[in-house]
């Protein structure tokens, strides 16, 4: 819950503080609204509304917040897949992140990209030109747009298999 109070309150980035109040209610499995996100950071729903048309708004928001985690989980650290054994190391980090943040995996993709939000639409933008760009290193010459959707439907669809107990993660290796 927030410390603060709402007498005269003024809050320094709202916007980061209510999408951060948000994961952490999306992530921990409780109902969130823009209701109760105001409620947490301590300012008056009208307030939030001013960041957030609906709670559509706020959960695009909070995809394109988990599309740019997944492409750090993708990137960083990581050069850039140069064979097949290097692509599915690719297609693991995919699943891990979806089996460490369910949830929030489960809203970055339970919806259509929402063409308002150009942040989300650049984190998944970047995302598909990253697997683009490794399918056109490991596969040159091949159709690497091609390519990269179907490495993607291949990775999504093992998480989402993962994820709803079809297939058993028991630890790193299995996945």
């Amino acid at each position: 819950m927030s410390t603060s109070t709402r007498s005269g309150y003024h809050h320094g980035d709202l916007r980061a503080a209510a999408l951060g109040s948000a994961m952490r209610m999306l992530e921990a499995d409780e109902p969130f609204s823009l209701r109760a996100v105001a409620r947490d950071v301590g300012v008056s729903a009208p307030a939030l509304y001013r960041h957030f048309a609906d709670r559509d708004a706020l959960e695009s928001a909070l995809a394109g917040e988990g599309l740019r985690d997944l492409l750090a989980d993708l990137t960083v650290g990581r050069p850039l897949p140069e064979t097949p054994a290097d692509l599915a190391e690719f297609a693991v980090a995919y699943v891990e992140f979806a089996l460490r943040r369910p949830a929030l995996f489960r809203v970055m993709f339970s919806k259509p990209c929402d063409e308002e939000n150009d942040q989300r639409v650049e984190a998944a933008a970047r995302i598909h030109q990253l697997l683009e760009t490794a399918m056109r290193l490991v596969f040159p010459g091949a159709d690497a747009a091609a390519l990269a959707e179907a490495g993607w439907a291949f990775a999504h669809g093992m998480a989402s298999l993962y994820l709803d107990g079809k297939l058993r993660a028991d630890s790193p290796e299995a996945v």
